[in-house]
């Protein structure tokens, strides 16, 4: 059975794991500042407000965190998704303009080389973890023109996944992991396709995971 207070402690308790507070978590899932509030979880009849189930829904999102490891906090525990993160004072960040640079990253797809920039950032992320502001409106409504991406290379991809797409050649893209498997003719080398649908209202396409084209998990929006 879960209590009202229960689900209200585990919002502040993922808050608290990303280094947001209710307030900072809230504009992060693109809801009220004041949705998670301390003031508006009782009405003023004196009755529990409990968070909508949208509001939930944007927010694991938002956080990267899946409906499992919500549970965990449920029941008291961490969540078992931030092993390996650690909070950070800071991260590379460099404009979505500029994704396109070949020198942004090494040849393992880690940010690295001397055109980013360093961003003050007190949340939960992974060591590799990079920032990408979002100066353009190409990605609206899903992310706001000076909103923040959080962006890990190394988290593992899953289904329903928000992800950024590096290829080759031409500027990268956002979107939404829609299904992933393997394909393995006999003429060639056993490849992993992943299919995206892009944010941008672009039709679903087929990646071809060859080396050459790189798909990195976003993990965190912050406004």
């Amino acid at each position: 059975m879960i209590s009202h207070t229960d689900i209200w402690r585990a919002l502040d308790r993922l808050a608290a794991e990303r280094g947001l507070t209710p307030s900072g978590l809230a504009r992060a899932a693109g809801l009220d500042s004041t949705t998670f509030n301390p003031s508006k979880r009782i009405t003023p009849a004196g009755r529990p407000r409990w968070p909508g189930t949208e509001s939930l829904a944007r927010t694991l999102s938002a956080t990267g965190i899946s409906f499992e490891g919500f549970s965990r906090l449920l029941s008291g525990h961490h969540d078992p998704e931030t092993g390996g993160k650690a909070h950070h004072s800071h991260l590379k960040i460099v404009s979505f303009s500029q994704l396109a640079h070949p020198e942004l990253f090494d040849e393992t797809g880690l940010p690295d080389g001397e055109s980013w920039e360093k961003w003050d950032f007190h949340g939960m992320a992974d060591h590799h973890s990079y920032a990408v502001h979002v100066d353009s409106d190409c990605m609206e409504p899903i992310f706001r023109r000076g909103g923040t991406l959080i962006v890990s290379p190394t988290a593992a991809i899953r289904q329903s996944d928000r992800v950024l797409l590096h290829t080759p050649r031409g500027t990268p893209c956002c979107g939404v992991v829609v299904e992933r498997w393997h394909d393995a003719p006999v003429t060639t080398p056993l490849h992993e396709l992943v299919r995206i649908r892009a944010l941008a209202g672009m039709d679903e396409q087929e990646i071809i995971m060859d080396g050459g084209t790189r798909i990195h998990r976003i993990t965190m929006a912050c406004m």
